[in-house]
């Protein structure tokens, strides 16, 4: 499975993409999208000159909808269920069927009967919502349905100084009220960040307020995995004693696992499952599987799509098959001993992919075992796996409607819903027409 594949999409083509037309798109109103803070040190003019446009495009505003598209699984309905949502960054179903939502600023919103409640749940901590900062994922417990308890992941301040933050994970009761109950934290990382003066750093790394990680998973084997960022400061990511650029391995209160890898080994963080990584932004299991797949923001170019193995070094900063920002050759491309390469590396430009999903349901038939990687800049990606494990981009949906998209999830009914990381996000359901 492990095969490299280099998607190269600059210029608006990828590999094996088969167009995705949508039939009657409103493109009314303009207006000025808001922009996310850049997490990257400007390159110099003259080496900026050379590489292509990085980064996400600029948004415009979304019409009312719904939109229809023709695609390879025949015609599809792509209707909004939420909107007014700020930046939100992740949703999980309830076993009710109701939907919590996070929104990076620092709320946690809830779908009940197909309507937004206007009122957000109280109870969170603080929460530093600084630039890209704030309130992330969400993971019911394995045991939700008994002892309603959430898992949230956010950017924590430091008390004396809100600039030095961290990410953090808490828990809490979520009984279907407007409250939480028994909130905790679980997990701070020790990459605590951000004040200045900044150190100095290689490769034209970004300022401290950015790349922190954020999302969690469950395994199959009921521990909580947590993506934690490089915080901007890839020179900390190869040290083993600390958890910048990791994905750590806990147990839901907090404990560490006898049988992580580096447990019990001097010198190394208890914690780490793997290392090497950038900014981990998405993590899904495969269905039938035990495998974890990890998507990570890269530098310019050098997104990563990975399975995520126990032990393994995915070799960030050393290694990448990005660019730096300013124009320093990386030290390794692929191929480097000791190091894993990525089943996908997308880019140069950046696609800037989000929280992925592998698709089961059955209203999609067509569709069975493929992965649906939501982007920035190139719409919802459906990736499809031969017999020999090379990978192709064979579509592109909803690429027209020119969103952020930061995660996808399959609800229960075999539909995709995904949400958009805009100021005025919302919430997706992309279905079969009827």
């Amino acid at each position: 499975m492990r095969q490299i594949f280099r998607t190269i999409l600059a210029g608006g083509v990828a590999i094996g993409m088969l167009g995705s037309a949508a039939v009657g798109q409103d493109a009314a109103d303009q207006d000025q999208p808001d922009q996310e803070a850049p997490q990257q040190t400007p390159a110099p003019p003259t080496a900026a000159a050379a590489l292509p446009p990085d980064g996400p495009r600029p948004t415009v505003a979304l019409s009312p909808g719904p939109w229809r598209y023709e695609t390879s699984a025949g015609t599809l309905d792509v209707k909004i269920i939420a909107r007014q949502l700020d930046h939100p960054w992740a949703m999980a179903f309830l076993p009710d069927d109701s939907i919590l939502i996070t929104e990076r600023p620092g709320r946690l919103r809830v779908i009940r009967n197909g309507r937004l409640d206007p009122v957000a749940i109280a109870g969170l901590p603080p929460i530093n919502p600084t630039q890209i900062g704030g309130l992330y994922d969400i993971a019911l417990d394995p045991d939700f349905a008994s002892n309603r308890r959430i898992y949230l992941s956010y950017v924590k301040p430091d008390e004396q100084n809100h600039d030095q933050t961290t990410l953090a994970v808490m828990s809490a009761i979520y009984d279907g009220g407007m409250m939480l109950r028994d909130v905790k934290d679980v997990f701070v990382a020790d990459a605590w960040y951000g004040a200045r003066p900044w150190p100095q750093r290689c490769c034209g790394q970004g300022p401290g307020y950015g790349s922190w990680g954020g999302r969690i998973l469950f395994g199959p084997d009921g521990k909580l995995y947590i993506g934690v960022g490089d915080r901007n400061y890839g020179e900390m990511v190869q040290q083993t004693d600390n958890d910048f650029g990791k994905i750590l391995r806990i147990n839901p209160d907090g404990s560490i696992p006898s049988d992580n890898p580096f447990v019990g080994r001097a010198g190394w963080n208890p914690q780490i499952w793997t290392l090497g990584h950038r900014n981990p932004l998405g993590l899904t299991l495969r269905p039938g599987t035990d495998e974890i797949w990890e998507s990570e923001f890269g530098p310019r170019g050098g997104d990563e799509l990975n399975i995520i193995e126990k032990g393994r070094n995915y070799g960030w900063i050393t290694v990448t098959q990005g660019q730096h920002y300013n124009n320093q050759p990386a030290e390794g491309i692929r191929g480097v001993a000791g190091m894993t390469d990525p089943v996908i590396a997308f880019g140069p430009p950046s696609v800037n992919p989000g929280n992925p999903v592998w698709y089961y349901g059955t209203m999609f038939p067509q569709w069975r075992g493929d992965l649906f990687l939501p982007s920035f800049t190139e719409g919802l990606l459906r990736i499809r796996f031969d017999a020999a494990g090379q990978a192709e981009v064979q579509e592109k949906l909803i690429e027209d409607l020119g969103q952020r998209l930061r995660a996808v999830t399959m609800g229960k009914d075999g539909a995709l819903y995904v949400i958009t990381d805009e100021t005025r996000g919302v919430v997706l359901r992309i279905s079969a027409a009827r």
